[in-house]
């Protein structure tokens, strides 16, 4: 038995999170029965998606990473997308690099994974260079995850914003809307689909669904940080029913 306890920091007024993401653990476990994880939370201030909020919260992310290095994880998840990718590119190694130092200084050396940086690995373990997205964010924080993702080399050829600034309020919005909204998306040409560029916008029933009807693979925050955490503690990265990213590294 192969035991891998998972560090999260949440957002306060995140509501999805800690369900999908063990969700997609737990379905791990259920196809091999050799390893198991925990998750282990801390949360830290954010109520709005607005620059100023998403910078504060960024500042006080290391707090965080402290008490979870008290937990001995052995890996943390900084799962806040936008809030990183605010800070510009590249900024994801940066976060990744400070969290790291905070949790050495707390005691703990463990490896850091940001939903930021999943994403863009995400991406990349799937070829794909253009790509559709769906944000709950207002248009200019929309436009600054495709700046971001232009700057890694992929390029978003329609992104669709919900305009949403409520944190709590993105958390409520049904997974019903994201997947009439993904059958509308313009897919010619595109390499896969970012069903939420976002960890608080549930998405992950809808994955499987909109994978098979608009015939292209289909990703999201949650699920590419699963992704990361899963390669990062050396288990193959194989959730069922989480999309193609998820298939397993044997996959064709």
């Amino acid at each position: 038995m192969s035991d891998h306890r998972i560090g999260l920091v949440v957002p306060s007024s995140n509501t999805t999170m800690e369900t999908e993401i063990p969700a997609m653990l737990r379905r791990r476990e259920s196809v091999d029965a050799t390893v198991r994880f925990t998750t282990h939370a801390s949360r830290v201030r954010l109520r709005q998606v607005n620059p100023d909020e998403l910078a504060r919260m960024n500042r006080s992310a290391p707090r965080c990473a402290a008490e979870l290095a008290d937990a001995r994880c052995d890996v943390l998840a900084y799962a806040c997308l936008v809030a990183v990718m605010c800070e510009g590119p590249g900024a994801h190694e940066r976060a990744e690099r400070r969290l790291g130092r905070a949790s050495r200084r707390a005691g703990h050396d463990m490896p850091v994974v940001t939903s930021a940086g999943a994403l863009v690995a995400g991406l990349r373990a799937l070829d794909a260079r253009r790509v559709a997205l769906i944000a709950p964010y207002l248009p200019p924080m929309t436009a600054t995850v495709a700046a971001y993702l232009a700057a890694h080399g992929v390029r978003v050829t329609e992104a669709v914003s919900l305009s949403e600034p409520d944190n709590v309020a993105v958390g409520r919005i049904p997974t019903s809307r994201l997947a009439g909204l993904a059958q509308r998306l313009d897919v010619t040409g595109v390499d896969a689909v970012v069903l939420s560029a976002c960890v608080q916008l549930p998405s992950l029933a809808a994955v499987p669904w909109v994978e098979a009807r608009l015939g292209r693979p289909v990703l999201t925050a949650a699920t590419a940080t699963v992704h990361q955490l899963l390669t990062t503690v050396g288990v193959d990265p194989y959730v069922p029913d989480a999309g193609r990213l998820l298939a397993g590294s044997t996959a064709p």
